[in-house]
């Protein structure tokens, strides 16, 4: 996603191929594994498998779960977005070519593993994705020493803290520690949650003023500065309380407060008839979904009657989920060269994100749904991410030579 509303890149030639093409810029390569994954997943998981891996025996298929929808179908939208936003943002080449398919195979080996919950290559699963993430961390340390600029240093932060997470949850595994795992594994979603934060705050700005003015000639929405980095700032806040130790009430009121953070950031889209364009309400729900789970997770550790899970997963698959379907839209239409606007079944595809997070939260909150409200909220989630897999397949697969990327 750029920092600006449109690409502005030097032309060069097409590449020639679909392996080119798609190793052309990580959102080409990145966004459409991502959504393949997110899709494939939580579908085998709940609906193919019955929430039994079948190669999974030591460490809880729910665990397994957790991590392969966090550093697998998320972390390949993490990767995908840094890969194409740092270098736009250092005004430097892009990874492309073999180095951009090698940092996809080690994520694709980490995928091999947790696809089935392989416990005999858990160890290769972990170094792989290990690898990967470190290899994006030194790039974005690297893009910051040479072109001396701090632009970089809180994504590069964050993803420091991801990393730690994921190698907690991993020595969990190893060790069989389930507790360790499982902690870990929230403080990665909330590590995910940081990283959304500064995401939102890079993307927000300049896309609004696109759909205020498409002539970018004037820039009529300034938010208040103070809301940029707020809302990832509470969440280490909180993520600092975790780690600590503090008593439950404690840390349910620093996570309520990050989640107000999040709803804060709902004002932003407060620009008239434009906010009901899809763009905006994608990245304004994302926003809203997030802020909203931290505070039910905040409040069922001061005593609310709902599991803090609830709240967790409200954040992270309606939130996050939401967030990096935002994203995917939003960078699949600039980084293409295409307007903004985004296709009915696009649009359809994020009201499913939405509805998928609420069937898997209903039930907690007394509402008797009929079916099986497992099993639908994955037919919705895995619906939205192959929608728009079919939309914008057409455009990252292909580079119009006269147009550029």
């Amino acid at each position: 996603m750029s920092c600006g509303p449109v690409c502005e890149t030097t032309p060069h030639p097409a590449p020639a191929g679909l392996w080119n093409i798609l190793g052309d810029e990580g959102f080409r390569l990145f966004f459409p594994l991502g959504a393949a994954y997110a899709a494939l997943w939580p579908f085998l998981w709940v609906l193919a498998f019955g929430f039994d891996l079948p190669l999974a025996r030591e460490v809880p298929p729910s665990l397994w779960h957790a991590n392969e929808m966090l550093v697998g179908a998320f972390g390949a939208a993490l990767a995908g977005f840094l890969t194409t936003a740092a270098p736009e943002w250092t005004d430097t080449a892009p990874i492309k070519g073999r180095n951009l398919w090698l940092l996809a195979a080690l994520w694709g080996t980490g995928r091999a593993v947790g696809l089935f919950g392989w416990d005999g290559l858990g160890a290769l699963g972990a170094l792989a994705d290990l690898a990967w993430m470190t290899a994006l961390l030194l790039y974005l340390l690297q893009l910051s020493w040479q072109q001396r600029t701090d632009r970089l240093l809180a994504f590069a932060a964050w993803l420091a803290i991801l990393l730690g997470c994921v190698l907690a949850a991993r020595a969990g595994f190893w060790e069989g520690n389930t507790g360790l795992a499982s902690r870990a594994l929230n403080l990665a979603g909330l590590a995910f949650l940081g990283l959304l934060g500064l995401a939102l705050s890079r993307i927000t700005v300049p896309v609004t003023n696109l759909v205020l003015d498409p002539s970018e000639k004037t820039s009529p929405f300034r938010p208040h500065p103070g809301r940029l980095n707020l809302a990832p700032g509470l969440v280490l806040v909180a993520m600092v309380g975790e780690i600590a130790g503090l008593s439950p009430a404690v840390s349910g009121f620093l996570m309520i407060a990050a989640g107000a953070a999040f709803v804060d950031r709902v004002a932003e889209a407060f620009i008239g008839r434009a906010a009901f364009r899809s763009e905006i309400l994608m990245l304004a729900g994302s926003s809203a979904l997030a802020g909203a789970g931290l505070m039910l997770a905040g409040a069922a550790r001061l005593g609310a009657p709902w599991p803090e899970i609830t709240g967790l997963h409200l954040a992270f698959l309606g939130g996050l989920g939401l967030g990096v379907y935002a994203v995917f839209c939003i960078a699949g239409k600039l980084h293409t060269g295409q307007p903004l606007g985004q296709a009915f079944s696009v649009r359809i595809g994020a009201l499913c994100v939405g509805l998928s997070a609420f069937l898997r939260i209903a039930p907690d909150f007394g509402f008797d749904l009929p079916g099986p409200h497992l099993g639908m909220a994955v037919v919705f989630w895995s619906a939205a991410f192959l929608l728009w897999l079919r939309n914008f397949w057409p455009m990252l697969s292909r580079i119009d030579r006269a147009g550029g990327d």
